[in-house]
């Protein structure tokens, strides 16, 4: 069976006249770089996300760089965040001059332990970067109590979650300021690379246009050092047709998770995502944990599905802190069991809004079989 880990090609072939229109549109007034299509989408997005200010720039990785720029944060400083999370949050920190400082996860929702973070704060912490990671978001009340009383910002990083709640409020919405990714994988995906950053803070709002834009407010006119990083044109028209649908496909995104839910529930060595109190999930990716105690253990299970060319996919093998880029003297860190832990046991499935109740079911038959089969007989191969 042919089940795909993301099927971009289905989701297209869904809405291709109305992607087809707007990119025409696009090519037919030919206003390629900031064309009416990027305010358009920016305004529909804050809509969305129910924030006065949204900018579109080039990627995810940009929206973070912009935003911790915006905020001042240069070398010496530290930055705290999760290990257990795509490179790009630390990333660019570091290739400001910041120090990675990394704080352990939540077991259940695999993301940052706000009991975690105090102990790790310094005098030269600068920002605390909550990862919502998978599509859940991390658990921001106590993030954003202990950050107003140490006079920090935060800086959601929101690529995994949009559209996602926390008590009501939608991700990005909650820290300082929030940052986006429109990965074409992403629930929210363009046809090529694109970001956002997101914020209530007008005097924030401008700093990071000001970043964003070569550090001036107009042209030729620059006050700071800034980068070029905008959202182009037909991202935005393509992505303003996509959002309109986003909460749909949010809606079937949950019901395959419920469908994997039924299929994975009771077995002794897999434990379905968990969904925190007071919270929406958006299943940016929908993640198993296989015990330890399985033979074999997660690894083996995966060495099995590859020899079955059956989709999966394994975020993250090594945690930020064992890539040898921050493995020596590259970060800071305190204890990090649970994230240790989690880089070997976290297996995600296939995850999209077209994925049918027969391939989960195959799916299902596949992993459960396996196993069955090396509980009952200690046989991996």
């Amino acid at each position: 069976m042919n089940v795909k880990m993301a099927d971009l090609r289905g989701q297209y072939e869904e809405i291709a006249p109305e992607i087809d229109e707007a990119i025409r549109s696009v090519l037919s007034h030919a206003a390629f770089i900031r064309g009416r299509e990027v305010e358009e989408f920016e305004s529909a997005l804050a809509d969305y996300l129910n924030v006065p200010h949204v900018l579109g720039v080039a990627n995810g990785t940009d929206a973070l760089q912009i935003a911790m720029m915006a905020l001042g944060v240069g070398p010496g400083d530290e930055i705290i965040t999760s290990a257990f999370t795509f490179i790009a949050t630390a990333e660019a920190a570091a290739l400001l001059g910041a120090t990675p400082v990394f704080a352990d996860i939540d077991p259940r929702t695999f993301n940052i332990d706000p009991a975690c973070i105090e102990a790790l704060i310094t005098p030269r912490t600068r920002a605390i970067i909550p990862v919502h990671l998978f599509g859940q978001p991390a658990d921001m009340a106590p993030i954003m109590e202990l950050a107003q009383r140490r006079g920090l910002p935060v800086i959601e990083d929101n690529a995994q979650a949009i559209g996602a709640k926390y008590q009501g409020a939608p991700t990005g919405s909650i820290g300082h300021v929030g940052c986006l990714s429109f990965f074409p994988t992403k629930n929210l995906g363009c046809y090529g690379d694109g970001g956002a950053l997101s914020t209530r803070d007008a005097a924030l709002n401008k700093k990071v246009r000001m970043v964003s834009n070569h550090g001036g407010e107009r042209k030729y006119y620059n006050e700071i050092v800034g980068v070029n990083s905008r959202l182009d044109t037909i991202q935005a028209a393509i992505l303003q047709v996509k959002l309109r649908r986003l909460d749909e496909n949010h809606a079937r995104r949950r019901r395959a998770a419920e469908r994997y839910d039924a299929l994975f529930a009771d077995h002794p060595c897999i434990a379905i995502p968990h969904r925190a109190p007071d919270r929406t999930h958006v299943y940016h990716q929908y993640a198993l944990r296989i015990s330890e105690d399985l033979p074999g253990k997660r690894d083996g299970l995966a060495a099995y599905l590859k020899t079955r060319r059956i989709p999966h996919a394994i975020y993250y093998p090594a945690p930020l802190h064992r890539l040898p880029v921050f493995a020596g003297s590259g970060c800071r860190r305190g204890p990090l069991d649970e994230t240790e832990k989690a880089s070997r046991e976290a297996l995600s499935l296939p995850m999209h809004p077209l994925l049918t109740e027969r391939e989960q079911e195959f799916l299902a038959s596949e992993i459960l079989g396996y196993c069955d089969r090396v509980l009952r007989d200690g046989d991996t191969g």
